[in-house]
């Protein structure tokens, strides 16, 4: 690949990584408000409300749906990741924002637990 095609599918991957992130944070928020509006509208004390939460279908269904994202997400990130080695490998400038705002939430999680394990 020449340099001017890699850049342009770096451009194309990262394009779709902050597509397919945006939607994969969407989907979490709805999440999290669909089980703030079922925690509110039941009754029970705290323990039984977060087990009917846990037990409903339409939960289970849109957290599994969540958990497909976030992998397409991360391999998404990979192809990101790869693209941007071989820039670096070739001696090209890494395009700008490429580094910083594209961890994802997992990421962040890993990275907390190593440093609870130091």
């Amino acid at each position: 690949m020449t340099e001017v095609e890699l850049l342009a599918a770096y451009s194309e991957a990262r394009r779709q990584f902050v597509e397919k992130k945006f939607a994969r944070d969407t989907q979490r928020a709805r999440l999290a408000w669909i089980k703030a509006k079922m925690f509110t509208g039941s009754t029970g004390g705290v323990t039984e409300r977060n087990m009917a939460i846990d037990v409903s279908e339409e939960i289970a269904r849109k957290g599994q749906e969540l958990r497909e994202m976030t992998r397409e997400l991360d391999l998404l990130k990979v192809e990101v990741d790869i693209i941007g080695i071989v820039i670096r490998f070739r001696g090209a400038p890494t395009p700008a924002g490429s580094h910083g705002e594209d961890t994802s939430e997992s990421d962040s999680a890993r990275e907390g637990d190593r440093a609870a394990s130091d």
